[in-house]
């Protein structure tokens, strides 16, 4: 793998690296639910902006990126993130099939019990998670489906979570492409991205929970305004979408994962057909929206994407590095940066706290994709400089 250093210790007594760096999707990292009616026809196209490989002969400006330190360390399988008020943070052990609590100041892990129904394997597990009032969503996968389900978490010391309470099922299942990521979004809604499962027609069945970006009110319903009458459906034509993110101005931005060529990043509008498995990457064809940016496959594995100052920041898998897409608006202002390259093997979860200020950034080693070393997985602290 290369890596050439781990910055180990908490994040109060670490040394500080200054990075200036410039500059896949990996071979895999139904229907039914409650939105079974057919959401019918799609939104007309548009026209997207051009798109290129950041593999371009103008390198990119250098971008800032301060290594403070580890926060914690020893984690296994660690898959979602959420940051709960007071800036601790929850973490989903996707093979474990539990949820700990990191102590935001000092890295002291609690954790917060088993979740019951949880039936690892493959790509599936207990994935995502979000965070409301006194209520911890998270994304799993069952003996028959992928889910989400929603537990009471009073937030206390001692405090753990309270029993599932199913809030959305029927999202297809496989050994592959189960997609996981969940977030609230500026307009209270719950988001899901989902993926095909290795069955890629259901990317393009609008009947189907896979392969497929979903909005839903806290309690599991459509949510209102959806473009599809009586359906989750927010998009479709996706292969694995596993980050979500908005930006100032409350656009929605997603990472996806291709097959053989592309990975995307893509901003996402109600209605819209991505491509998935007609198109991989930009294909400039009417009735699908091309991403604002592509990768080659080795280059990224997409997963988690938070934003913070002005651009989307993509947590690579099979790419080992952590992308920064400069934004200008719906538009990419820049060529995109590769950051961290090689440095801490594979990454799967970036969070922007609030302010944007700083990055927690999640490693993922354990998940039997890579190749774990002393000390894997972990939880860095990045630190943005203007």
């Amino acid at each position: 793998m290369g890596r050439a250093r781990v910055v180990r210790g908490g994040v109060a007594g670490a040394a500080a690296v200054l990075l200036l760096v410039a500059g896949c999707s990996s071979p895999s990292d139904g229907a039914g639910g409650r939105a079974a009616t057919s959401p019918g026809s799609s939104a007309p196209p548009v026209s997207s902006p051009p798109v290129s490989s950041p593999a371009a002969s103008t390198p990119p400006a250098a971008a800032r990126v301060r290594v403070a330190g580890t926060l914690t360390e020893g984690l296994r399988s660690p898959w979602g993130v959420a940051e709960l008020p007071g800036g601790d943070l929850l973490v989903s052990s996707r093979d474990e099939r539990t949820v700990t609590r990191v102590d935001a100041g000092t890295g002291h892990r609690t954790s917060l019990g088993e979740v019951p129904g949880v039936v690892p394997g493959g790509e599936g597990g207990l994935m995502g998670l979000a965070v409301r009032g006194d209520r911890v969503y998270a994304y799993l996968t069952s003996a028959s489906d992928n889910r989400i389900v929603r537990m009471r978490y009073g937030g206390g010391a001692g405090d753990r979570l309270g029993p599932p309470e199913p809030v959305l099922t029927g999202i297809p299942k496989g050994l592959v492409h189960n997609g996981g990521r969940i977030a609230f979004g500026p307009d209270g809604m719950l988001y899901a991205g989902t993926g095909e499962t290795g069955r890629s027609r259901l990317a393009q069945d609008k009947g189907s929970l896979g392969g497929k970006i979903l909005r839903m009110t806290p309690e599991g319903r459509p949510a209102p305004g959806n473009p599809f009458p009586g359906s989750v459906v927010w998009s479709y034509g996706h292969r694995n979408v596993q980050g979500l993110a908005w930006d100032d101005a409350g656009r929605l931005w997603a990472s996806e994962f291709g097959q053989d060529t592309w990975d995307e990043l893509n901003r996402i509008q109600p209605g819209r057909n991505y491509g998935w498995p007609t198109v991989e990457g930009r294909a400039g064809r009417t009735g699908f929206t091309d991403p604002v940016a592509q990768w080659p496959t080795a280059e990224a594995s997409p997963s988690g994407i938070a934003y913070a100052r002005g651009a989307i920041w993509m947590a690579g898998l099979r790419g080992e590095r952590l992308w920064r897409i400069p934004l200008s608006g719906a538009e990419r202002s820049g060529e995109p940066q590769a950051l961290l390259k090689g440095e801490f093997g594979r990454l799967r979860t970036v969070l922007a706290t609030a302010g944007g200020t700083r990055l927690w950034l999640v490693t993922s080693e354990t998940d039997t994709r890579g190749t774990p070393g002393p000390g894997d997985d972990r939880i860095l602290r990045l630190e943005i400089t203007p």
